[in-house]
């Protein structure tokens, strides 16, 4: 009898979660002023990807990504046949998804995230890993790459994990070539 109502517990608990996961705005439990902090952060991003548009040439074979006006790189990635929108980091191992960019890239992620996959300027990273099947840009296409999925951060990075197949990765003032 116990094992019976636990089984509905657990069952029930797992019900929930999963209908937790399709709600499109996962703040809208926040209070008002948390909630408005929320949709700030969130326009801020989406105004910044906009801005910081990618524009890239593919010239005999090579990717030029010009600087944008926050001073970095942006590329247009298609990541499992998604076109993601990353900051090119190359200074990060990996590549990084933000948990909006894992699900645009068909990513299953988990509810919470309490594994440490990191160490950032501000302490312990939490996420989980992934496999990519396939990452393309420019001419590069590479398949079966690790990533890491963050739990918190609302920019992907695109990492030495797949800068590193290009033969060089050239900066020449306010362009980043990629060969």
């Amino acid at each position: 009898m116990l094992r019976t109502f636990f089984t509905i517990v657990i069952g029930l608990a797992i019900v929930s979660a999963m209908l937790g996961r399709t709600h499109s705005r996962p703040s809208s439990h926040l209070p008002d002023a948390a909630q408005n902090a929320f949709d700030d952060e969130t326009a801020r991003v989406a105004e910044l990807k906009a801005q910081n548009s990618a524009q890239f040439t593919n010239q005999e074979g090579a990717v030029e990504l010009q600087r944008q006006p926050d001073g970095h790189f942006y590329a247009d990635v298609r990541i499992n046949g998604n076109l993601i929108h990353m900051l090119v980091d190359t200074g990060a191992s990996d590549i990084a998804l933000s948990r909006d960019d894992a699900r645009m890239a068909d990513l299953a992620t988990s509810i919470g995230m309490p594994d440490v996959v990191g160490e950032g300027a501000d302490g312990a990273v939490h996420g989980e890993f992934a496999k990519l099947d396939r990452v393309e840009l420019g001419p590069l296409t590479a398949q079966g790459l690790d990533a890491i999925v963050l739990n918190n951060g609302q920019q992907s990075l695109l990492g030495q994990s797949f800068l590193s197949k290009f033969s060089s990765v050239e900066i020449h003032g306010d362009k980043m070539v990629l060969r």
